[in-house]
């Protein structure tokens, strides 16, 4: 009996990110669904079951990309998969890096808070981790996010633990305000530097005046 093919929802494609996540132009494809409810939400749709844009199957998705095929093999760039949580659709994924063209780089968006399974199943293919860490202090991310995040740091433990991984993850550390100070951004950073964290993206979020706390 002949598989069926893989489908997954889709929030989004956005085309011709120029050295965004990392060499070259690459296109973002953007999951539904995500384990964590963090109280400034970037992509709040993912959380909506009514905000679904499309459900694409792998080879959809691969007829998507190919426009862009031209830019990826002339740069060095290929697609970037975010959400939402895009390790929720490992299966996917991996079906999908089984038929894309071979020179394409494959980013992964991720905040790590996922069964491991999910990421030994995608290892083969990943060219870069770029892990939103939040904040490595287990109540800080609780009060954010409302999960725990032993996971998350089990799993950064574990990619490190892959030669060369070092040079293939990217960790954002944010300033939330509310939530974290600089001091815990720092803190956070030597904790990571420790586990082998090399490269950083250290930023603020910028609030929408709904979302500052009186």
């Amino acid at each position: 009996m002949e598989k069926k093919e893989l489908s997954a929802p889709f929030i989004g494609i956005v085309r011709h990110r120029l050295a965004t996540d990392g060499k070259g132009v690459t296109t973002l494809v953007a999951f539904h669904s995500c384990p964590l409810r963090c109280r400034y939400c970037l992509n709040s749709q993912c959380l909506d079951p009514e905000m679904v844009w499309r459900t694409i199957t792998t080879s959809e998705l691969l007829d998507e990309l190919l426009l862009d095929n031209l830019y990826f093999l002339a740069t060095g760039g290929g697609v970037t998969f975010g959400g939402g949580e895009p390790l929720l659709r490992s299966e996917f994924i991996d079906e999908f890096c089984r038929i894309k063209v071979p020179e394409w780089k494959v980013n992964i968006e991720t905040s790590l808070n996922v069964d491991r399974k999910h990421l030994e199943r995608v290892l083969p293919y990943v060219d870069q981790y770029m892990i939103d860490i939040k904040d490595t202090n287990p109540i800080i991310y609780k009060e954010y996010t409302t999960r725990d995040n032993a996971q998350v740091l089990d799993n950064l433990r574990w990619l490190l633990g892959h030669d060369g991984m070092d040079e293939k993850i990217l960790v954002r550390l944010p300033h939330i305000p509310n939530y974290n100070t600089q001091a815990d951004v720092g803190r956070s950073r030597a904790l990571l530097e420790e586990m082998g964290v090399k490269h950083f993206d250290e930023f603020d979020y910028i609030l929408k005046e709904n979302e500052i706390e009186k």
